[in-house]
This record gives structure tokens, sequence and C-alpha cells, in this order.
């Protein structure tokens, strides 16, 4: 069985390194590339992901919650009775989900709000995985904003919004 496998797992390598070096050409050539490349943590891996993720397209998505259901970020709440839970989709692209997941994984070493949010979630309770997720929801909401806006995302802007806004997070992450 595994004389069997292991030529079929070299085929199945060999056509992954061809589509990645495929995909990193081909978003070379891309206008939408300046915005991808700003993004902390993402590299030259992920942003290329990342685009496809959203495309060329600016109408293909009206608003951010289409892009995180889509992407089986967003959770899914059902209820039954006097029961009410709280799970990820099943039903999306899982590698597309996964790209959205390690991506915001990456950002807590790269962004001070990133870092500060994922620690303060931490000191609440929740599980690392569950914080991810949540994290990779909010980099939507700011990457789709990137997108749409055409505008390449920066640290210090975002910052100063949390700020204006009076942000918790900023007092957390000042007392830490």
């Amino acid at each position: 069985m595994i004389e069997v496998l292991i030529p079929q797992f070299k085929l199945l390598i060999e056509s992954i390194d061809r589509m990645d070096r495929e995909i990193r050409q081909l978003y070379k050539t891309l206008e939408d590339q300046n915005i991808f490349n700003r993004f902390p943590g993402a590299g030259p891996q992920l942003t290329p992901h990342l685009l496809v993720a959203f495309g060329v397209n600016r109408e293909r998505y009206h608003c951010t919650s289409d892009l995180q259901k889509y992407a089986g970020i967003a959770p899914v709440t059902e209820q039954s009775g006097q029961k009410k839970w709280t799970h990820w989709r099943y039903s999306c692209p899982t590698f597309l989900r996964q790209t959205f997941v390690e991506w915001a994984g990456l950002t807590i070493r790269y962004s001070f709000w990133a870092k500060a949010y994922y620690d303060q979630q931490i000191s609440k309770g929740k599980p690392h995985n569950t914080v991810i997720r949540a994290l990779a929801f909010k980099w939507i909401r700011i990457a789709f904003r990137c997108w749409k806006d055409n505008k390449p995302y920066d640290e210090s802007t975002y910052l100063k919004a949390l700020k204006k806004r009076g942000s918790p997070l900023l007092k957390y992450a000042a007392n830490e």
C-alpha cells in the first residue's frame, strides 16, 4: 500500500508546488498586490491567497459579512426550543478559511492591536483557536475596507481610529 501511495503523494506535492509558483507569478501582475502586501504577517506565501480570497471584482461581495460567511469565519448560531448554540460553518471552502485563520495567527507577532486583542481574550479564559477565529473575523473587516477603498493597510491609522472610539483594547494594552 505504501509503495502505491508514495508516488501519488510525490505527484500531488509537485502539482501543489507548480500551482503555488503560478499563483505567485500571476499575483505580481495584479494591481491590488499593493493593498495585500501591506498586511502584517501575511508574507509572500499568504498575500497571494488573500488576494485570491477577495478577487479583483469589487462587486463580488457587497458587505464584509458576505465574505466572512463565505470563508467560514462568521459563526453560525442555531436555536431549538430553549437551547441556543454557536458553531463554525461546516459548508465553506476550508482552504479559504484556513488561509484567514493562519494569517490571523501570524498577525499577533506583527500587529500591536492584534497582539493586545489576543492577550485580552486569552486573559478572559478563551481558548486559543476561538481567539484566532475571532481575530480573523476582525481582520476580514479591516481587509475588506482596504480592498473596497483601494487603500493599503496602515497600522497607525487603525490605532488612531481605535483611540478615537475609546477602544478598551488600547486601555488593556497600556495596562499590560
